[in-house]
Formats: C-alpha cells, structure tokens, sequence
C-alpha cells in the first residue's frame, strides 16, 4: 500500500490567532486563518481532542479533531422547500425545485483540463534518474498538480452543497454506485472527475447542520427511464441519449432534467415506488455516518475511522 506522509500527536494541543501549538514541535505559525477555531477554544464551545500533522504536495498541514458544541437550528431557514438532485457526468448537478425551477451547475472537470500538463509532468519524472535531485523536483511538481485538480474540485463541491444546503429544507439525490460506475473504463475519468461520493457525503452533513433532510433514493430507482409526466418506465435509455421523449404522453425534455424530477416527487410523495426489476423503493433519510458504503469489502481494504471521528478544521503551518 503506499506511503502517506502524515504522523498523529495528542497531549498539549493549543490553537492561537495564526499559530498552533503542537507537543514536541512548539508554537508554529500558520498560513491561513485560524481565529474561527481559537475563539471557539477561548469561548469553551470546542475542544481540541487531537491532531494530525500531513503533507501534501510538499506543504504540510495540521489536522485538529475537534468536539463542537454545534447549535443546529430546529427549524430551516426556508421550511417547506424541496429539490430533486440529479448528479451526472454532463452537468455536476441539474436541480429541480417545488416551485418548478430548474438549477443546472456546471462542473470545472479539472482532471479534463488538466490532463495534457499531468502527462507532460509524468513523463518528465519517468525519465529523470531515480534517486536524482532532478526527479525528486519533478516529483514534487506532479504532485503539485494533483492537489491543484483535487482543490478544484473540492472547491466547486463545496460550493454547490453549500447552496443547496441553505436554500432548500429537503434535498433528494440518489445512492449512486460509485464503485461500480469507476470500472466502466468509458465513464471512470468523468465519473472521477465529478466526485459523486464526496458531493453525497457533503450534502448529508450540511443539511443536518442547518436544520434539513437528505432524503436518498434506493441505487435502484429508474429516475432517468421515467418520465415524470406520465410514469412510464423505458425499458432501456442509453447515455448518449441526452433528450428524454416518452412514447406514452409524448413528453420531450432533458433527461437530466427529468430525473430530477422524478427525485423530487418521490420525496414529496412518501409512498413506495416500483424500481424495474420490481422490487420496492422506499426513500429514507441519509446517515450521517460516512454514506453510500459499497456491497461487499474490498480486498485489503482498512477500516476507516469511526464516525465521532471527524477533521473538522485543516490548517497550512
């Protein structure tokens, strides 16, 4: 398994305005902010119960895990309101809400944008001599690259959840399967690219935080062979098919759009739906436990950290 440069430390653990305090290393200062979490310690509303110090891209950071006295709302902003999210490889996510507004964000694919220069910078390394100052340079570089497309589209997750979270009380998407889409070796790249998982499990915690549900829909549900006008299920629709036009009612639309749809009045509904192999749907809250665990362990595969173990802060020193 490969390496991760990261090593954990507990005892002394203090968080200033621009500096940590770690046992054994002393008072580091940081490169970003760190006042949100130091008024926090001096207020007693959180307390530091570890942290991790990792590198990336040849820039360290310090993780803190943090127990928080979170103060979630009994109520959303806006209650009563709802939206159908649709994931895809097209659009990042296409969304339909109550009122019949239709929200498409389109995703920065930074894996797309960014391939010809990590190609470039991978064979740049292959070539250098192992052990070389020259390709411990190119190797740092590579890896530069890798966090930028990683930061990228973390940056455009958050910032889509984060609107979805605050605008709307009840947000539906699918338990897709992740795992099983990668091995597509024609959709694996673009599936990647998107980060599905990471938008699922950001939409469970950020709608728990302020006061709203996360409502997924069974892996199984025909959401883009329905047609939201009559209910018919297509008995095939191949992805290349981006217009979805139903052969009982005649209606034409986006097949994005559609499916979004469809999520949206199954979590209005509350009632059991048929998926098409004829087995029952019946929508249920998201954990917030860390979701959509795939069927099956992976060989080799190491247990993750329980879910009370959160990073909730990361800090540049």
């Amino acid at each position: 398994m490969p390496c991760r440069d990261s090593f954990g430390l507990t005892g002394t653990l203090r968080c200033g305005r621009g500096t940590v305090t770690l046992p054994r290393l002393g008072v580091i200062r940081t490169h970003e902010s760190t006042r949100k979490l130091a008024r926090r310690l001096e207020d007693g509303t959180a307390r530091i119960l570890s942290a991790t110090v990792s590198r990336t891209a040849q820039r360290w950071f310090v993780s803190f895990t943090v127990e928080v006295d979170r103060a979630v709302p009994a109520r959303h902003a806006r209650p009563g309101t709802a939206a159908g999210v649709d994931l895809g490889v097209k659009a990042l996510l296409t969304a339909v809400d109550d009122t019949g507004t239709v929200i498409t964000i389109h995703g920065p694919k930074p894996l797309r944008a960014g391939l010809r220069r990590l190609r470039r910078a991978a064979r740049a390394h292959a070539r250098k001599k192992p052990g070389s100052a020259g390709r411990r340079k190119a190797a740092a570089r590579l890896a530069r690259l890798h966090a930028r497309v990683a930061d990228i589209r973390g940056d455009a997750l958050h910032k889509a959840t984060t609107m979805l979270a605050a605008r709307y009380e009840t947000v539906v998407a699918e338990d897709l399967n992740v795992a099983g889409m990668t091995r597509n070796r024609r959709l694996a790249r673009a599936v990647a690219d998107q980060g599905f998982g990471t938008a699922r499990r950001m939409l469970a915690y950020k709608t728990a935080w302020r006061g709203g549900t996360l409502v997924t829909a069974d892996r199984w549900f025909p959401s883009s062979k329905t047609c939201s006008g009559c209910g018919t299920v297509k008995a095939k629709l191949g992805l290349a098919e981006r217009i979805y036009r139903c052969d009982g009612c005649g209606l034409v639309m986006d097949r994005d759009v559609n499916a979004a749809r469809n999520l949206l009045s199954l979590a209005a509904s509350g009632a059991e739906r048929r998926n098409a192999g004829g087995g029952t749907v019946r929508p249920r809250r998201a954990r917030h436990d860390p979701p959509n665990p795939e069927p099956g362990p992976r060989t080799g595969a190491r247990p993750g950290p329980p879910p009370g173990n959160r990073r909730l802060r990361h800090e540049r020193p």
